[in-house]
């Protein structure tokens, strides 16, 4: 298999807001009883932000209020600064959105982004072994915060063959499906089970990527008997 390279998202906007104004709280899905602040960022890679945001909320107190992928995806964005994803953290305290935003930055900077297969031209994906799920990614894939999970996407075709290869590859449980069209026409799930398990999943997914890409048309072949 050829090697992987790395396609690093970048944030594009990164504000805090120290005391949200009650009305865009509210219309926000801030609580008013723990929300006080809220950090406001755009990403040109909706995964590895929904990714990051649930990081996030591993090094400090604050939640994941608002998150939404935007249509099209970054190639299409509606400005120099969407990207392809807004994300919103809020806590009850300022210095606790700046170490939540410090985090996700830090994990987009060194350990979550898209890959490519070195030499083609193949289509980014995203392979990603959670070891230890936050608070927000957990619930939205029927575990509790802690447990791992494989969060796997790609383009259409390459994300249904790869998830079947995942999930025939590993004892692992498809608890979240993203089917085509996606807002980024992009597709996947999340895998949940054993770490070993999800780590297997997630490197069946990429090995099937990459048979994909080196033979798209590889089930074009003539029927040994053909139907008139």
């Amino acid at each position: 298999m050829r090697a992987l390279v790395p396609q690093r998202p970048r944030l594009l906007t990164c504000r805090q807001l120290e005391q949200v104004e009650p009305q865009l709280a509210a219309a926000v899905g801030l609580d008013p009883k723990r929300h006080v602040s809220a950090g406001l960022v755009t990403c040109d890679q909706d995964d590895s932000l929904y990714a990051a945001l649930d990081h996030a909320t591993k090094f400090a107190d604050v939640d994941v209020v608002y998150a939404k992928s935007f249509y099209a995806g970054a190639g299409n964005a509606s400005g120099p600064t969407s990207g392809e994803i807004l994300g919103v953290l809020a806590g009850p305290h300022p210095d606790e959105v700046a170490e939540g935003l410090w985090a996700l930055r830090e994990a987009l900077a060194k350990s979550i982004c898209f890959y490519a297969f070195e030499g083609t031209q193949g289509p980014a994906f995203f392979p990603h072994v959670i070891s230890e799920t936050g608070r927000y990614l957990a619930p939205l894939a029927g575990i509790r915060p802690g447990q791992p999970m494989a969060y796997v996407i790609a383009t259409p075709t390459e994300a249904l063959i790869g998830l079947d290869a995942a999930l025939k590859a590993a004892n692992v449980k498809l608890t979240k499906f993203f089917g085509p069209p996606t807002e980024t026409n992009f597709a996947g799930g999340y895998l949940v089970g054993e770490l070993a398990d999800v780590q297997a999943a997630a490197k069946a997914f990429t090995e099937a990527i990459g048979e994909v890409v080196s033979s798209p048309m590889a089930g074009m072949v003539r029927p040994m008997r053909e139907r008139r």
